[in-house]
């Protein structure tokens, strides 16, 4: 979903909401934007990655979606003028924007060009979730592994294409995979010993992407 919103400003809408916004930087860990709080504007991620998440009733996490330069944070919540059902979480040190609520607002009455692209964001937000769903329904959780290693593969891949390691708690990949730690730690090594990754700490490298995707094209 690395469609900037913003792109489809006019230079005088730029310039206005270049004097209004506010630019805020967040350490790993730091939270952007709590479940259950009212928006205050629209988050854009000018710099880093992060998560957004739910947790459930019992406690348990489960990661949504991952984004990263460019995306939109939170404009569901801004356009149903709700709560947000979901929090975002910095995965690593980030700087990230916040156009406030009433220049949003005036974007989404008078740019047509910005509330199609928002109307599209919504629209693939939901088939993203819809697709989710039915894999943590019945995909078996090796090939959920799998999918999930792709995904990060392809959401830290450097544009310079160097070797390079995912840094990823088993937390958040049990939470990305909805599983339990103890599964995904468990089938991690398994697919270590498959000579599919390497692991060192926190950090992910994967040695045989085609294998991934077989085994995540499994049970499609």
């Amino acid at each position: 979903m690395n469609h900037s919103l913003l792109g489809k400003c006019q230079v005088s809408e730029l310039a206005l909401i270049s004097g209004s916004k506010v630019s805020q930087r967040y350490q790993r860990g730091q939270i952007i934007f709590q479940e259950g709080s009212r928006p205050a504007g629209l988050h854009c991620i000018h710099q880093g990655r992060v998560k957004v998440s739910k947790v459930s009733g019992d406690g348990k996490e489960q990661i949504l979606s991952l984004r990263k330069e460019g995306d939109a944070l939170g404009f569901q919540a801004l356009s149903d003028g709700g709560c947000y059902v979901s929090s975002a979480v910095a995965l690593n040190d980030c700087v990230v924007c916040m156009v406030p609520r009433p220049d949003f607002y005036s974007l989404l009455e008078q740019n047509t060009q910005f509330s199609h692209a928002l109307m599209r964001l919504l629209a693939q937000m939901l088939g993203e979730t819809q697709k989710r769903v039915l894999h943590t329904a019945y995909k078996p959780v090796r090939e959920r592994l799998a999918e999930a290693l792709l995904l990060l593969y392809r959401f830290f891949q450097p544009d310079t294409g160097t070797t390079f390691s995912i840094p990823i708690s088993r937390e958040d990949l049990a939470a990305l995979m909805s599983t339990a730690k103890e599964t995904a730690s468990r089938l991690l090594s398994e697919f270590r010993d498959e000579g599919l990754v390497t692991t060192q700490g926190s950090r992910i490298t994967v040695l045989d992407l085609k294998g991934l995707q077989r085994i995540s094209a499994l049970h499609t």
